[in-house]
């Protein structure tokens, strides 16, 4: 396995949509997963998309457990998510606060408190499983790469971004009041 570069804002592949996977037995794709999981993990990232290691194929990867740049975060069991589709389960939104491996600030959007993903494991396989409150917010986070997005994309409120050294000084401790109770809502405890 490797660590690949992680492109920033401003590298056009991350502006691309990227193209579904249709050959799962590619020696090439399983590499590249096996990348993409070694570059999530030494960044300390939640989730990586492919694009964000500059390659133009629908898949990321998404896993959390006892992660230091995000200790709020609730436990997410390492899952690969290939040409995945999100379906809003209902109206309900929340206000996070997010942060990317590719743009170096963090600001507030909003995202679905409760949605299901489709697509297909890293072997083809079909996937479905239902995400809630900050879980559902990191799977619509990559899935946002996949199609092109940024998280300044999706900021209404552009006073609210900051660089993570002045998100942790000022404004960590506000933000970890205001999801509390999405967390106690949404996240099974073990």
């Amino acid at each position: 396995m490797a660590v690949l570069p992680i492109p920033q804002i401003g590298d056009p592949v991350l502006r691309i949509p990227t193209t579904d996977v249709t050959n799962f037995d590619d020696e090439w794709f399983q590499t590249l997963v096996d990348d993409m999981i070694e570059t999530m993990r030494e960044a300390n990232g939640a989730g990586i998309a492919a694009n964000q290691v500059g390659v133009s194929s629908s898949v990321c990867v998404i896993g959390v457990d006892h992660n230091d740049r995000y200790p709020y975060k609730p436990a997410i069991p390492l899952t690969v998510l290939v040409n995945p589709i999100i379906e809003v389960l209902d109206d309900e939104q929340w206000l996070n606060n997010e942060g990317c491996l590719s743009v170096p600030i963090r600001g507030d959007l909003y995202r679905d408190m409760n949605i299901v993903v489709t697509g297909k494991d890293r072997y083809g396989k079909p996937f479905e499983q239902v995400y809630r409150g900050l879980s559902a917010g990191t799977v619509q986070h990559e899935v946002d790469h996949l199609m092109g997005g940024l998280i300044v994309d999706r900021m209404d409120n552009r006073t609210s971004m900051t660089t993570w050294e002045n998100f942790t000084k000022n404004g960590m401790a506000a933000y970890l009041e205001r999801i509390a109770p999405v967390i106690e809502r949404t996240e099974p405890r073990p």
